[in-house]
């Protein structure tokens, strides 16, 4: 990873790959991503969003922002739908009433749209929503962040320098069990924190991310059939028109990180927002393999990453796509420990948290008079998750402040799962450099590690 990547240079790069986008809108690529202003939004003005992306995700999303928008009027609307799929096009155009495009930045050229969504493949996350943001737009972009540490980075860059504001769309980060739990620890509740620990387990009959593939699509394919087939591709390596790695991205390295980017970010960005301030690991590792599904797929079925942090404590997590059995998701401290999810499924709603106390000999009769030595159940509101999260973020397009899932916080989740993905794909620990923010294969001489 180079110590310094121009933002610009990094555009050049990804347009240089997707001769089709040029030819869709010629005039936009001319004057490159510039800087642009956008509206005002007012307290009463409606949010007009473009959703970027209208395949499984991208369609459920603008379903529940378009349910938001009915049960609190005023507040946001679908203004115009995105996809390379012409299928899919129209019929979320159709669905929502409004306009279709096979080019994205015709959405983003558009002056009454306000905000839009990103839920395209992976690969392309941080090329559109920097281009959005120097649109003068403000960016819900599913999570992961990006597909790559090098994306995260310049994308936290252009957030900065836009003044815009850009939510992850991990809902899961808008549960309030890990504000609750943050709070608990900041209060001492559980001592120095020595471990967390969770996991993102799945069992499915026709494997992991096999979702179907629609007969006669694809580059050649006439009317709903038709497919921009290097548009997808853009900052992918060129390859000939592959319907399992378009209908199936999740399977393959160009597009996705796996378990580690699809799943684990629904784990380490809450983690984060539960320790007393988002940390980088310094080390990282990753097993795993493809055990039972043995198809077409690069990425493994299970996954398991271990990282270390500067501060003190690890970071434990496992998954498996052929096993449905979770582990709780807690937090290990000297003192005690805090489960936030006892069932162990980040997304799924709880009622509560629950502290256990150590030993009476290790607590201490501080501890002992501030908190005894019994079970703690901290009660949590169970409101869900994804409506709150897309409040939050409309409520930041007004207000213009931080989101719960803003850009500093998902890059900091963004390096720990890119770098275990790395440390799977080249068999070795790796460690991460905070000063020069890059990846090393050795420990840095100014690192906290002592072993």
């Amino acid at each position: 990873m180079p110590d310094a990547l121009d933002r610009r240079d990094f555009l050049k790069k990804a347009v240089g790959t997707t001769a089709a986008l040029t030819a869709a809108s010629s005039a936009f690529a001319a004057k490159g991503p510039a800087k642009a202003s956008s509206r005002v939004v007012g307290a009463n003005d409606i949010i007009n969003l473009g959703v970027i992306g209208v395949g499984g995700r991208g369609s459920y999303l603008a379903g529940k922002f378009k349910k938001f928008g009915e049960d609190n009027p005023n507040s946001c609307r679908i203004a115009a739908v995105c996809d390379v799929y012409e299928k899919r096009k129209r019929q979320a155009a159709e669905l929502h009433g409004v306009k279709g495009y096979l080019d994205y930045r015709e959405v983003l050229a558009l002056n009454d749209i306000d905000a839009v969504i990103v839920a395209t493949p992976d690969h392309w996350h941080a090329r559109v929503a920097m281009d959005a943001l120097d649109r003068g737009k403000d960016v819900y972009c599913e999570k992961p962040m990006t597909h790559t540490i090098d994306e995260a980075l310049q994308l936290a860059r252009t957030v900065k320098e836009t003044k815009r504001v850009l939510q992850v769309g991990s809902q899961t980060t808008s549960a309030d069990q890990w504000h609750k739990a943050k709070k608990a620890i900041a209060d001492g509740m559980i001592g120095q924190m020595i471990e967390s620990q969770g996991s993102y387990h799945r069992n499915s009959i026709e494997g992991e991310w096999n979702w179907d593939i629609d007969p006669g699509a694809g580059p050649d394919g006439k009317g709903d059939n038709y497919i921009d087939w290097k548009t997808w591709l853009g900052p992918a390596p060129h390859r000939p028109w592959d319907a399992d790695r378009y209908f199936r991205f999740r399977k393959y390295w160009d597009y996705s990180g796996g378990i580690a980017t699809d799943l684990f970010f629904h784990v380490v960005a809450p983690l984060n927002i539960c320790w007393s301030e988002p940390q980088f690991p310094y080390r990282v590792m990753a097993g795993g393999g493809i055990y039972v599904f043995k198809d077409e797929r690069e990425v493994p079925d299970t996954f398991n990453l271990l990282a270390d942090y500067p501060k003190g404590h690890s970071l434990v997590l496992s998954s498996s796509m052929a096993n449905s059995r979770h582990i709780p998701g807690l937090i290990r401290g000297h003192l005690g420990s805090i489960v936030m999810v006892q069932h162990g499924e980040f997304e799924r709603p709880t009622d509560h948290i629950s502290v256990y106390p150590e030993n009476k000999k290790i607590l201490g009769e501080d501890y002992i008079a501030k908190f005894g030595t019994e079970e703690i159940d901290i009660p949590v509101d169970p409101a869900d998750m994804m409506t709150t999260h897309i409040a939050n973020f409309l409520s930041c397009v007004r207000s213009r402040e931080k989101p719960t899932l803003d850009v500093d916080t998902a890059l900091h989740a963004q390096v720990t799962i890119s770098m275990a993905v790395q440390s799977y794909r080249e068999g070795r620990v790796l460690f991460w450099d905070e000063k020069a923010m890059r990846v090393l294969p050795h420990a840095p001489l100014t690192s906290a590690a002592k072993s």
